[in-house]
């Protein structure tokens, strides 16, 4: 999050100039950024679910226990989960800006609790299924993009919400090499196991969350701007001073002052002017697209890709799982350092151009195999699965709610990232329910469909996505407000910024009068 000093950009907060921190020199910027490793465990528990079940179906006593599922059986196990995440989603944003962005995801994780408890202890397929649907529903209510986004100093918010989506390996690597392991338990248990080791980063989160500190924009627009600022003097203050806490919080204060009293509410907010519509668009195209570029397939279908293409054996195609999960975390955590640096756009569009060529490539080497099951085409899709991961690692794994986070306003942010998580609940549906019977029917021929999906990608997010590296969350509005943006707390005051002036100024006059 920062190396050198002398290459790191001065902050600009409030329209004043600071010096940026190196943030492993601070005993503040430590301990908040192991606080906030304790959120980033939500993804990590999302990530072992996924690599969990590409593991469960390459184990003989799990298919044989449930009678071989067939395809449409083994989407509907999958796509279950977006269905939980789905039901209850509509009502996240009310909680997390009713009793906070920590209560949300403690109420969570107690939910989640009971989904794996019966998912461990499942005597039928229905009941696997519906203690699925019950897991969904209490992952849903992780609130860790925006809270992250919230607490995090300004200089490091872009990185440090970015590496929590790529935490999403952490927890597909345990699952990974869990159910290798437990390949050679010769029992059920070798599917029970892995299904009780998604207990440990919850279990680990819950101990862990009560020291993390909430939002203090939550505590701002809840009227308790003390503890708000409280919060950024002790884990912002020692390493920037209290000039730029007073800037920081002033910019916060007064942008929340200018929300309340321009902003309008409910969910027509996301669409209500030309800058939130822009924004709505992209909320929509994010949540789709990074569930429908191909990457459900490898992360809940591995089993029947590898088979595809004469890679059967067991231990073959966990390990190839276990190895493509590391690889996938490495990339992904390095992309995440780099989004100041290089920049959204380009990296968003680098990865779509890379996938779509990589996909042809899949699409080709495979209709090869089918042909003639050479060795050397199997070899292909092989390499092609490794590429086309790395560039979906190059944006879509740690940026694309870090992106959406940034550009929503605090008014709409827990709504808007609502859209995101649902458009991205329902492409997961849809695709973890077409895709295994795609596969069983068309084979080869049903990537052709990705082929020319990944076009649409493209060149919708050349048209929709606005750069923003380099610019305080508070102020990311502009690029797409103007001079409406309800930013408060610079040098020069927007427009919205100067009509509240106006106002106050006129009523004070009015009580002068009165007075008189």
């Amino acid at each position: 999050m920062g190396s050198d000093r002398g290459l790191l950009q001065r902050l600009n907060i409030g329209g004043r100039q600071f010096e940026p921190v190196i943030w492993y020199r601070h005993t503040c910027l430590r301990q908040l950024y192991f606080l906030i490793s304790v959120v980033w465990l939500s993804s990590a528990t999302g990530g072992f679910d996924g690599s969990m079940m590409n593991g469960l179906q390459s184990l003989s006593y799990w298919e044989n226990y449930f009678h071989n599922p067939s395809p449409a059986t083994l989407g509907l196990m999958n796509a279950i989960v977006p269905a939980g995440n789905f039901a209850i989603n509509f009502f996240v944003p009310y909680l997390a800006d009713g009793i906070g962005r920590k209560n949300t995801l403690i109420i969570g994780l107690l939910v989640l609790f009971v989904g794996i408890g019966l998912q461990t202890g499942a005597t039928n397929m229905g009941m696997f299924i519906a203690s699925r649907f019950i897991g969904g529903v209490g992952a849903s209510m992780g609130t860790g993009p925006y809270l992250i986004s919230e607490l995090a100093h300004p200089q490091h918010r872009p990185t440090v919400t970015a590496i929590y989506k790529t935490t999403y390996y952490i927890g597909a690597i345990i699952a990974a090499w869990a159910t290798y392991g437990t390949l050679y338990i010769q029992s059920e248990w070798s599917w029970r196991l892995p299904s009780a080791l998604q207990y440990v980063t919850p279990v680990l989160q819950f101990v862990l969350i009560w020291w993390v500190p909430e939002s203090p924009r939550y505590l701002i627009r809840k009227d308790r701007p003390d503890e708000a600022r409280a919060i950024l003097a002790k884990y912002h203050g020692p390493a920037s001073g209290p000039e730029f806490v007073q800037a920081e919080f002033d910019e916060i204060w007064k942008t929340s002052q200018l929300e309340r009293q321009f902003a309008r509410k409910g969910w027509r907010e996301l669409w209500s002017t030309k800058g939130n519509r822009h924004r709505f668009l992209i909320c929509i195209a994010l949540g789709i697209f990074a569930n429908t570029a191909g990457n459900a397939i490898l992360s809940y279908y591995l089993h029947q890709v590898l088979d595809s293409i004469g890679i059967s054996s067991q231990k073959d195609q966990l390990r190839i799982n276990g190895i493509l999960n590391i690889y996938n975390w490495v990339i992904a955590l390095t992309m995440a350092f780099m989004l100041d640096k290089v920049g959204r756009r380009y990296l968003f569009l680098t990865s779509v151009g890379g996938m779509l060529f990589t996909f042809i490539g899949w699409t080709a080497f495979s209709a090869v195999y089918a042909e003639n099951q050479s060795s050397s085409a199997a070899k292909g899709v092989l390499a092609c699965i490794f590429i086309y991961q790395a560039f979906y690692d190059v944006a879509w794994s740690g940026l694309y709610q870090a992106y959406a986070v940034e550009i929503l306003p605090y008014p709409i942010r827990a709504r808007g990232l609502a859209v995101v998580v649902l458009c991205a609940y329902a492409a997961v549906f849809f695709a973890n329910y077409v895709n295994p019977v795609g596969l069983a029917r068309a084979g080869w021929k049903y990537y052709i469909l990705y082929d020319c999906w990944l076009v649409v990608i493209w060149v919708s997010l050349y048209f929709l996505l606005v750069e923003t590296k380099n610019t305080p969350l508070e102020e990311i509005a502009k690029y797409f407000d103007g001079e409406n943006a309800l930013v408060g707390g610079g040098v020069e005051m927007t427009k919205k910024e100067r009509e509240l002036v106006s106002v106050k100024e006129g009523l004070e006059h009015v009580e002068e009068l009165e007075e008189v």
